[in-house]
C-alpha cells in the first residue's frame, strides 16, 4: 500500500506567481510583494549613468509599489541587458515603515528599498554588495549597480 505524501509541493505558489506570455509560454516570478508594500507618496526616479556622465534617461519609480529589474523583457519594469545579470535580478519595492520619535508617537512613511533576488553576481549600492533576499533601504543619491555591469543608476 502506497503512503500518501502531504508535504508542500510548491505547485500552488508556482501557479499564483506565473505570468503567461503572449507567445503561450509562462514565467514563474521569484518575488512576491511584501505585505507592507505601498505606492510611494514622493516622486522617485532612477537616472542612468553612462561612460560620458549622467544621461537624460530616467526611470520614474513612483507610479507603482514595485519595480522588477530583470533581463527578461517580458516581466521587467527596468530592463538590464548585461550577461552577468539574471533574468530576475532585483526589485525596488516601496514599503511603509513606522518611525518612532522620542515622545512615544509614531509616523508612517513610504520608503524605497531594494532586494537582490539571490543573483550570482550581486546587486551593489554605493559600491558595496548587498545581502541577497533582504531589503536594503535606499536614500537619495545612492548609486546602484547590477551584476558586473559598468552601468550605474542614481536614485533621485
Amino acid at each position: 500500500q502506497a503512503k500518501l505524501n502531504f508535504a508542500n509541493s510548491g505547485l500552488l505558489a508556482a501557479e499564483t506567481n506565473t505570468v503567461k506570455l503572449t507567445d503561450g509560454t509562462s514565467t514563474i516570478l521569484k518575488y512576491n510583494e511584501a505585505p507592507e508594500a505601498r505606492r510611494p507618496t514622493l516622486r522617485w526616479g532612477l537616472r542612468v549613468y553612462r561612460k560620458r556622465g549622467w544621461s537624460a534617461e530616467l526611470f520614474h519609480i513612483h507610479r507603482q509599489s514595485a519595480y522588477p529589474i530583470e533581463r527578461d523583457r517580458a516581466v521587467a519594469d527596468i530592463f538590464i541587458e548585461h550577461p552577468s545579470c539574471l533574468k530576475q535580478h532585483a526589485v525596488i519595492q516601496h514599503r511603509q515603515v513606522t518611525k518612532k520619535d522620542g515622545f512615544s508617537s509614531s509616523k508612517s512613511e513610504n520608503k524605497p528599498f531594494i532586494i537582490d533576488l539571490e543573483s550570482t553576481n550581486n546587486t551593489h549600492v554605493n559600491d558595496e554588495a548587498i545581502l541577497t533576499s533582504r531589503f536594503y533601504e535606499l536614500r537619495p543619491g545612492d548609486v546602484i549597480k547590477f551584476g558586473l555591469s559598468n552601468r550605474e543608476y542614481g536614485l533621485a
